[in-house]
């Protein structure tokens, strides 16, 4: 038996369904590159560094390019589950074992904002013990393995060319405008999407995340939102709270007049709970219709539905100690590029983002003096 959308399915069901399904086959050729891509990504590069400097200027401290504020940390483990289809037993999941796991929440901008202030929340999970040559050179040798979540399914901007327009704004709108105002805008824009969903309509999906609802950071699903490499195959990833524990938050609306709520919300509940969540891969089946160089398109769940791969179980815990902010904010790095080439991101959003993730991380750390780590061991992350 195996797990498949939180209940026992038998396996040779799940097998003959999977037999079934077309999967698109990994090569080098589904990756193209996009026209005046090099400018593209000079000209979004050059973007993120005047914020840098703004940022930096503003805390007299240098923050991460994107997804700065964190709202706590804890360790873990992924356990991958025993008899995966071939398909699915892919890469780092191609047979049942368990790593320590490094799970860092967060939101969006380059830049410490209040939680008033809409954004997406991100997940980065960091497995520790992973064995085998990493894709970046300068990391071959690194014994860890990252994947980075969105809670949205898409990016919104696609490919290279609208990554470039929505950085310019982001730039225009979260480093010149002040706190009040964007707190104001994001409270607009979330009433009128609100009603205009209801009719069908979403009027203001930015990649900024400015109308994303104020909902319980710990029930969100996350999102890879591009495609990667999954061994021999191509998907996208996410990860869904499943435990009993978790099943409340889903979709809970919270109150973020307090600057630090999530955070708070993060450090109460691993204070008194624990939590599961379920890491899910959705196949590709189509190019046209799954494109790789559009990360806009949302694949189709009918088409190929997320299947279980692993569970992530984090113990009852204290998530924002000093020693642990100081180590997660501050001493480490999350990549999608930090990874086993089986697993290597794909995409035009995705290869900008390595350069852009690779600048922001040497900064930061030369910046703040500080050491830049890839654990080899869970217990270098401080209690």
């Amino acid at each position: 038996m195996v797990f498949c959308r939180q209940h026992l399915v038998p396996e040779n069901y799940l097998r003959a369904y999977m037999s079934q399904q077309p999967y698109v086959r990994y090569s080098d050729a589904v990756e193209v590159k996009q026209p005046d891509e090099d400018r593209l990504v000079d000209e979004t590069i050059a973007s993120f560094e005047r914020m840098r400097r703004k940022v930096f200027d503003k805390h007299r401290h240098a923050l991460r390019g994107a997804h700065a504020k964190g709202h706590g940390a804890v360790k873990g483990e992924l356990t991958i589950y025993d008899n995966l289809p071939m398909p699915l037993a892919q890469g780092l999941f191609r047979e049942p074992r368990t790593y320590p796991a490094i799970v860092r929440f967060s939101t969006a901008p380059g830049d410490i904002m209040p939680d008033g202030v809409s954004s997406f929340r991100g997940m980065a999970i960091k497995l520790v013990g992973v064995e085998g040559r990493k894709f970046l050179e300068q990391e071959a040798e690194a014994l860890t393995q990252d994947f980075l979540m969105l809670n949205h399914p898409v990016f919104p901007s696609g490919d290279i060319a609208g990554y470039l327009r929505e950085q310019l704004l982001q730039e225009k709108v979260v480093v010149s405008a002040p706190e009040e105002a964007q707190q104001l805008l994001t409270t607009v824009l979330r009433a009128v999407n609100t009603v205009t969903q209801k009719v069908g309509l979403e009027l203001y999906p930015t990649a900024l995340g400015l109308t994303k609802p104020e909902t319980h950071i710990l029930g969100e699903t996350y999102y890879s939102t591009a495609a990667l490499r999954y061994g021999d195959y191509i998907a996208k990833i996410n990860v869904v709270p499943i435990s009993s524990s978790l099943q409340p938050l889903i979709g809970k609306a919270i109150k973020t007049a307090d600057p630090s709520a999530l955070r708070d919300l993060v450090v109460a509940f691993f204070q008194e709970n624990s939590a599961e969540y379920e890491l899910r891969a959705q196949l590709c089946t189509n190019l046209e219709r799954m494109p790789i160089e559009d990360a806009s398109i949302r694949w189709s769940e009918a088409e190929s539905p997320y299947q279980p791969i692993a569970k992530l179980t984090l113990p009852v815990q204290e998530a924002y100690s000093p020693a642990r902010r100081v180590y997660t904010d501050e001493v480490l790095s999350f990549s999608a590029w930090h990874c086993l080439p089986e697993h290597r991101p794909l995409g035009s959003i995705q290869r900008v983002r390595m350069k852009a993730y690779e600048l922001s991380s040497r900064y930061r750390h030369e910046t703040n003096q500080q050491p830049r780590v890839e654990p080899r061991s869970i217990d270098e992350m401080p209690d």
